[in-house]
């Protein structure tokens, strides 16, 4: 697991082979949030500065965005949430991520947690 971060907001970033960067939500959030209804995820091509909104996310209990820690150009999406946006709720770092990007500081991602500290993290709330 050396190659996927985490965010104090619970997001996690994981660096795929061919340095594409590939973007979800974690195990937490996803418990946090429920039942999750409706996904609105970015358009492919769009370009997204570090700390920008990318995807709005709505449960039975609330709604929230994932904002990016990088900055990065979306080239792809999970387009099986639209039909199926539970998948996030079964397999939140597997299935069920959200979006791939391009990302323009992949080193600032060295900044973002491991997935030790992010564990001792969440532990503490």
């Amino acid at each position: 697991m050396d190659n996927i971060r985490f965010t104090q907001e619970h997001e996690w970033l994981r660096t795929e082979t061919d340095g594409r960067v590939t973007v979800g939500i974690t195990d937490y959030a996803q418990q946090q949030l429920g039942d999750i209804v409706y996904i609105e995820l970015p358009r492919v091509g769009q370009v997204f500065e570090s700390g920008a909104e990318a995807v709005v996310i709505e449960s039975v209990k609330a709604a929230g965005d994932i904002k990016l820690p990088i900055g990065g150009t979306v080239l792809e999406i999970n387009g099986r949430l639209a039909a199926s946006p539970e998948m996030v709720n079964r397999d939140p770092l597997g299935e069920g991520w959200l979006f791939r990007i391009a990302a323009q500081d992949a080193a600032g991602m060295k900044d973002l947690m491991d997935a030790d500290a992010y564990q001792e993290y969440v532990t503490g709330l």
